[in-house]
């Protein structure tokens, strides 16, 4: 998939394409049922298919007080449609110059005038330009004056669900710490992406070292709690079955920063640091406590590691 972040950088000859317009936070279920449409209305029309999102949530710049915390960063958000099948993604940089131009500017210069775009596939909540003046219909009615058509795709619903999938309730799901949830919603495990860093070692010496992520991870951190899950060694490939903890360890009370911490399985002498892992959440164990020294802490880790092989053994 071809990153282009500033319709400057899109070849003249890149059209006619199908576009998907939105901010695909998370890259959920919803959004994968958009982007599949797309590349099927793409495919019938020999058109490439391209999706146009956003460096940031348009709330960062129109209402910061109310703008909710990414799913996932840009980047992640860019690898998730790559995996899609798409031929390119355009990623603007939400700024008050964009934040300001006119919906029907913004067809005319992004759509028509750098994409060429032959097919717009939108959700019917999706806005755009300033004052969020750009509406479907605005769009349709725009669409014959410039040689487009319009398709509004329908919301995306869980089987046995009334409520529409979305960002928001994949947000409250993780904030519960119920991943199984979450999975559901987005269509696979949600997960954070770091840097293995050297921790206090207190695993280790209770028996059960962990890998410790660096700080800054790549998406929204479920809550604290113990969870059943994968460690992805992007180093060497393997996927490893793991119980994670996500806290700042009660038991001990001096550490300052949340951490995510994942136990290999049936590894004690496992050597990860420096390596680039990738933590997937598949089910939450319990949540964090404190326990009455290392002897008790020692004797629930042992049981959230049998109870965690268990739960990986079903998955697989």
């Amino acid at each position: 998939m071809i990153v282009f972040r500033d319709p400057d950088e899109i070849p003249a000859d890149f059209g006619p394409s199908a576009v998907a317009i939105g901010k695909f936070d998370g890259v959920h279920a919803g959004h994968r049922a958009v982007i599949a449409r797309l590349n099927e209305r793409a495919a019938a029309s020999g058109a490439r298919a391209a999706a146009v999102t956003f460096d940031r949530n348009p709330l960062a710049i129109l209402r910061p007080d109310r703008c909710p915390e990414n799913v996932v960063t840009v980047e992640r958000k860019l690898e998730l449609l790559g995996e899609l099948g798409l031929d390119a993604t355009l990623v603007l940089t939400f700024d008050e110059e964009l934040a300001a131009k006119s919906a029907e500017d913004f067809v005319v210069d992004i759509l028509v005038g750098a994409l060429q775009v032959s097919t717009v596939l939108v959700g019917e909540d999706f806005r755009f330009g300033s004052g969020g003046a750009g509406t479907p219909a605005l769009l349709r009615e725009l669409g014959p004056r410039h040689g487009f058509d319009v398709e509004v795709v329908d919301e995306v619903y869980l089987p046995g669900s009334s409520r529409r999938v979305s960002s928001t309730w994949i947000r409250e799901l993780l904030i519960e710490g119920d991943v199984s949830g979450a999975s559901r919603v987005l269509g696979r495990n949600p997960d954070v992406r770091g840097v293995v860093v050297h921790g206090l070692k207190r695993g280790r010496e209770l028996g059960f070292p962990t890998a410790n992520l660096s700080p800054i991870v790549d998406a929204f951190v479920p809550a604290d709690g113990v969870y059943a899950g994968w460690l992805v060694d992007h180093d060497t490939g393997i996927r490893h079955p793991s119980a994670i903890s996500v806290g700042t360890n009660p038991t001990f009370d001096d550490v300052l920063e949340r951490q995510v911490e994942a136990h290999v399985l049936g590894e004690t002498g496992l050597d990860l640091y420096g390596h680039d892992v990738t933590v997937e959440f598949v089910e939450r164990l319990r949540g964090m406590v404190a326990f009455e020294g290392m002897e008790k802490l020692a004797e629930q880790m042992a049981d959230d590691v049998t109870v965690a092989a268990r739960v990986l053994a079903d998955e697989a």
